[in-house]
């Protein structure tokens, strides 16, 4: 009798536990398997506790499930897509999904080898730039999605007039680079490679983790900033950004630590300067060129105000011909490494920089 009554619980554990829904979360996103379709929540970045967009993903050889909730429905997996940026290109390839991207906008800008082949073949489209896309040439295309990246109080023009789901990627809105890096879950659904895309991530966390004890060695914490000001306005990353948090985790001290924003701060010349003039590291992006201290302060004629420009510490990387927008988004434990690296080059001393160089004299 008990025996009976002992496999009788089992099998209600065992039915309970089928039964349990699969749910993948991170800030903002969402994840949950349902029966016959899976939900996918993006929530708003800008406005807390409100959704900006909901996503209901049903298999390609089922009928549509009743009951479905209020969500932009996609046939999944995606057999065609067109890409707004190379950096979702890039997880798509690494997924062996490459095929399926149909067309880009700023084409000018890819540098994934099986996308700019593409587009000299002319398999891929150029459609045009994202600030003025070519509606004709994507419905020629005839994509079944269009990735791009959602901007605050912006629309999406006639492209969210056609009909075509619009994936509204917000993972670099994510206060933290493996919170960003999960989203290649979220492609993994929309392509059919779940199972994959949850195993890169997998590796991912892993390695950042590596690299972020390695990091936590360090007996000093040099002091970090980026960018510079351009028409009077300097960028800086939020102190609850994905890039603030990579800053702490590869030992630096960033100026902004304490602030709550996810996106960017404008500041002034000053207000930098106020603030972080006594800074080790100078991290700089520039297009198309290298950088030394005359073309730093032709930059701006100030720039020779902060202790980096003087002790070496202005490091910068071209994105024109680097990989670093593309690579590292999905991958933060290739830009981790390269920031431990930089600021502590003792801890990791077999790893040379593939993405930043020192400002030449």
């Amino acid at each position: 009798m008990r025996t009976r009554i002992f496999m009788l619980l089992l099998a209600v554990l065992v039915l309970a536990g089928c039964g349990r829904e699969k749910k993948i979360e991170s800030e903002l996103l969402g994840i949950e398997e349902k029966d016959g379709y899976t939900l996918v929540t993006v929530r708003d970045p800008w406005k807390a506790g409100q959704t900006l967009h909901r996503y209901a993903l049903v298999p390609r050889d089922k009928p549509l499930p009743d009951g479905l909730p209020d969500a932009t429905v996609i046939k999944v997996p995606l057999r065609s897509a067109v890409v707004y940026s190379d950096v979702y290109a890039r997880p798509i390839v690494e997924l062996g999904c490459g095929n399926a991207i149909v067309g880009v906008l700023d084409a000018q800008y890819f540098k994934t080898p099986e996308v700019v082949a593409g587009l000299k073949s002319g398999k891929i489209s150029d459609c045009g730039s994202s600030m003025s896309p070519s509606t004709e040439r994507i419905v020629s295309a005839a994509p079944e999605a269009i990735f791009l990246s959602p901007m605050q109080n912006s629309g999406y023009g006639a492209i969210g007039n056609m009909g075509i789901p619009i994936v509204e990627m917000a993972d670099y809105m994510e206060s933290t680079p493996l919170n960003r890096a999960r989203w290649i879950e979220f492609i993994g659904l929309l392509f059919g490679k779940s199972d994959q895309a949850a195993k890169v991530y997998a590796q991912v966390a892993k390695d950042y983790a590596a690299v972020k004890a390695v990091a936590q060695k360090a007996d000093k914490h040099p002091m970090v900033i980026s960018e510079y000001a351009i028409n009077g306005v300097w960028y800086v990353p939020g102190g609850k950004s994905y890039k603030a948090s990579l800053y702490a985790d590869a030992g630096a001290a960033y100026p902004w630590a304490a602030d709550q924003s996810a996106g960017s701060l404008s500041l002034d010349f000053p207000q930098v300067l106020d603030k972080a003039q006594k800074a080790d590291f100078w991290l700089v992006t520039v297009y198309g060129q290298t950088l030394d201290r005359k073309s730093m302060l032709a930059l701006y004629p100030h720039n020779d105000r902060f202790s980096a420009f003087s002790n070496h510490g202005v490091y910068y990387v071209d994105s024109a011909t680097s990989g670093i927008f593309e690579e590292t988004p999905f991958h933060p434990e290739r830009l981790l490494r390269e920031y431990v690296k930089l600021f502590h080059p003792d801890l990791l001393p077999d790893y040379s920089l593939q993405y930043y160089k020192p400002m030449g004299d």
